[in-house]
């Protein structure tokens, strides 16, 4: 019974590739010092999946972006105007070109457009198609480290390389012309493919892992056609196959591996643990005799494997295949995972002893395979452990459980519907049109951080650190006011994290230390844990936002995270049922929503940026997602006045096919990323006669360029063509917490002009 891994963090145990790709950026080291950190990284992920035991190891699961964008790469699918940045002999410029945006020297290239990789917070670099898209290998990365791991491992018996298959990279990309589908390029891309299995084959590799986590979609007859189109020639070639697919499980597809020849394939038993007696059934039926990997351990939550439940499935696997037909794995790559526990040492022991990072997941996979070979003592020990945690006091609070019983549906709805609160809040407020504001984070300086990590060692006392947060409140609201914006906002200068901030102040949640996982490029997020029932203590933001409304005439926006992206972005207890968990948090959220109204505060934002990836990814079970998911963001929000305005904000995933739900959601305003996509989403929001009021995202902020009016400009414009002038706010994608002042500052000003030109030429014309 083989172990294997489907993928490990690239990041660093210490984010040394976050800290090595910043510098680089800025000029600050040079690109062997890039690939020596990549280099170290990958010696180390190595060695720690081979020293505890793993019969198959990924190779070409690293990157210094995006694995997305490392395959854009390998298939040569590069937008032509990228193809004239100047350039070094190894691609790095055009790389992180297509990832960033190119702004100097007289240039001025765009980022490509990001969006979220399934329903996970892991953002990915979509690939650009034309209807003549030509593929060729481009990029040698993959070929490159498999020789690096050749030599650490001195053989190649381990070595597995990870691809995204061609399926799944045509179906993650985007058509750039109309008529053509994106699928119809797949006899140009298979040739490809297979010569780059070929390449592989001569370096002495014997299994290659193809990734196509679009099985676990409910796929088209084109994608279907495309699929067994793909996987008939590749295996023609090739029976070096482990097919993979992840985040849900594939039994309506299995079909269309009938008659294709694979060495294994690996399914997702941690979503979907119900597809396994169907898909052993079709293999036997069929006479199949493809190896079976199960993905047992979890790679996306933290908690420890239960071995019992994992020994029952690959006793009963062994049962009906055969040993040598069995290999166990976690169910994902561990990318969204932190990496080690064993860096924790504030955590209280009961909690930490139940808790599993990569390392340790690779481990279990270890003593999952002892345990069949006849280790009963290990399995006992994970037992007692499991048992004494469900028992422990920590995990319950009866008063909060009794709160969520008592949900009723009158803490679901505003008073009054949006045509009503509209005209209040307008007379309230008295804003112009399109309305200018940001979605709430400034720059995160050094100066900041400096001083929130010596009020955390203690080199500081409390009055200290807030003495000194409310100079930066303060030194923020007059630049938002010398801009000239509508609406402001705090800054939120005391906050790490929008999910880790409220964490710390909520009962049953905590933070790690070190806890980092990868959401895109450079930036690292520390998801918060959920181990018990979840309450407000006492007011979480009231103070800070209070503070900065004492000094400002404008209005203040209150900024709080929702509770379905707290939920999303954290890693959730596992013992009670998701929408109960959900329902906890939105009481909490609610809590301060109602204190922050007392208090005076007359908008209040409740970002909601996960609504979307939290959609499973069949449609089938979306319609018990969305109810429990909408009525906690209503719980939420719905306790306060008309005359309070709520905002909430979306960004970087696909939302054409969830407007409704998106309405039901009821928000005043809704913000929303746009700008990579040049406004496309507002079609859909038009034909759908979206009834609130939009923010759509007029310049991409994870890119360092700056917009230039005209071209803010010509996007509200295009955004007035499509809804009504009355409803459109004018803001940018995201926060802006990762950039620096002086393209922050640029790109405001540039932003609040273009708002008051359109005021002229637009608002004057629709009276």
């Amino acid at each position: 019974m083989l172990k294997h891994n489907l993928g490990y963090p690239r990041i660093g145990i210490y984010r040394e590739l976050k800290n090595a790709c910043e510098d680089y950026w800025n000029n600050k080291n040079d690109l062997n010092n890039l690939f020596e950190v990549g280099r170290k990284i990958r010696k180390k992920n190595w060695e720690v999946q081979n020293k505890a035991g793993l019969d198959l190891i990924p190779c070409n699961d690293f990157s210094f972006y995006d694995h997305v964008l490392d395959m854009t790469l390998l298939l040569g699918v590069i937008p032509e105007e990228y193809m004239s940045i100047p350039n070094n002999n190894d691609n790095m410029n055009l790389y992180f070109s297509m990832a960033r945006g190119f702004q100097k020297h007289g240039w001025d290239i765009k980022a490509m457009e990001m969006t979220k990789w399934f329903n996970t917070n892991y953002h990915y670099i979509v690939p650009e198609f034309n209807k003549n898209q030509q593929f060729f290998i481009f990029s040698k990365k993959i070929f490159e480290e498999v020789n690096e791991m050749k030599v650490l491992l001195k053989s190649t018996e381990k070595i597995k390389p990870v691809l995204i298959g061609p399926i799944s990279f045509l179906f993650l990309g985007k058509e750039k012309e109309k008529y053509f589908h994106k699928m119809d390029l797949i006899d140009k891309l298979v040739p490809i493919y297979i010569q780059i299995i070929h390449e592989l084959q001569k370096l002495g590799i014997s299994w290659i892992q193809l990734d196509e986590p679009i099985l676990g979609l409910d796929l088209s007859d084109r994608e279907k056609e495309a699929f067994q189109y793909a996987y008939k020639k590749i295996s023609k070639i090739s029976s070096d196959i482990l097919l993979t697919s992840y985040f849900d499980g594939i039994i309506e597809n299995i079909s269309l591996i009938k008659d294709i020849s694979i060495k294994a394939l690996h399914i997702d038993l941690i979503e979907d643990p119900n597809q396994l007696s169907k898909i052993i059934h079709f293999l036997n039926k069929l006479n199949i005799t493809t190896t079976l990997s199960l993905g047992i351990v979890d790679g996306r939550n933290i908690w420890k494997n239960n071995y019992n439940h994992s020994i029952k499935i690959i006793k009963k696997s062994i049962d009906y295949l055969g040993e040598n037909r069995v290999m166990i794995a976690p169910n994902c790559s561990l990318i969204h995972v932190p990496i080690d526990i064993k860096l924790e040492n504030s955590i209280d022991h009961d909690i930490k002893n139940i808790m599993s990072f990569a390392k340790q997941k690779i481990y279990e996979l270890v003593d999952l395979a002892n345990i069949i070979k006849g280790e009963e003592k290990i399995l006992l020990e994970n037992k007692n452990i499991i048992e004494e945690y469900k028992n422990s006091s920590i995990l319950n609070n009866e008063v909060v459980k009794k709160r969520v019983a008592q949900i009723s549906g009158q803490n679901f709805n505003r008073k009054n519907i949006f045509h009503i609160r509209q005209k209040k809040q307008k007379d309230k407020l008295n804003l112009p049109y399109f309305p200018t504001t940001t979605i709430g984070s400034f720059p995160q300086t050094k100066e900041v951080r400096v001083i929130r990590n010596k009020f955390r060692k203690k080199i500081i006392n409390k009055e200290e650190y807030r003495n000194k947060i409310k100079e930066f409140i303060i030194n923020v609201i007059k630049k938002q006011e010398e801009i000239n914006l509508d609406v402001l906002v705090h800054g939120e200068f005391e906050r790490t994290d929008m999910v880790e901030y409220f964490s710390e102040k909520l009962q049953g949640i905590l933070s790690t230390k070190n806890g980092w996982v990868q959401s895109y490029g450079s930036r690292c997020v520390k998801p918060p844990i959920i181990y018990g029932d979840v309450s407000r203590k006492n007011d979480m933001t009231v103070d800070w936002i209070c503070f900065a409304q004492s000094q400002t005439v404008k209005p203040i926006k209150g900024m709080l995270t929702g509770p379905v992206t707290i939920l999303q972005w954290s890693f959730v207890r596992d013992d009670q049922p998701i929408h109960d968990t959900a329902y906890q948090i939105a009481l909490a959220i609610r809590e301060e929503v109602l204190s922050l109204e007392k208090n005076g505060i007359n908008i209040i934002q409740i970002d909601e940026p996960a609504i979307r990836e939290g959609l499973p990814l069949k449609k089938k079970n979306w319609k018990y997602y969305f109810n429990w998911a909408i009525k906690a963001f209503r719980i939420s929000s719905s306790g306060v006045k008309d005359e309070t305005q709520i905002h909430t904000h979306m960004c970087y995933s696909e939302f054409n096919d969830i407007f409704e739900h998106i309405a039901d959601m009821d928000a005043d305003v809704i913000t929303m990323e746009t700008s990579r996509s040049k406004m496309e989403l507002l079609k859909a929001f038009s034909d759908f006669c979206y009834p609130n009021e939009i923010g759509p995202g007029v310049y991409d902020i994870h890119s360092p360029r700056i917009p230039t009016v005209k071209e803010i400009f010509n996007l509200i414009e295009k955004a007035s063509k499509k809804l009504p002038i009355r409803n459109i706010w004018i803001n940018p994608d995201c926060g802006l917490k990762t950039r620096k002042w002086e393209e922050v500052l640029q790109s405001l000003k540039n932003m609040t002009e273009a708002a008051r030109i359109a005021r002229i030429k637009l608002a004057n014309q629709s009276h």
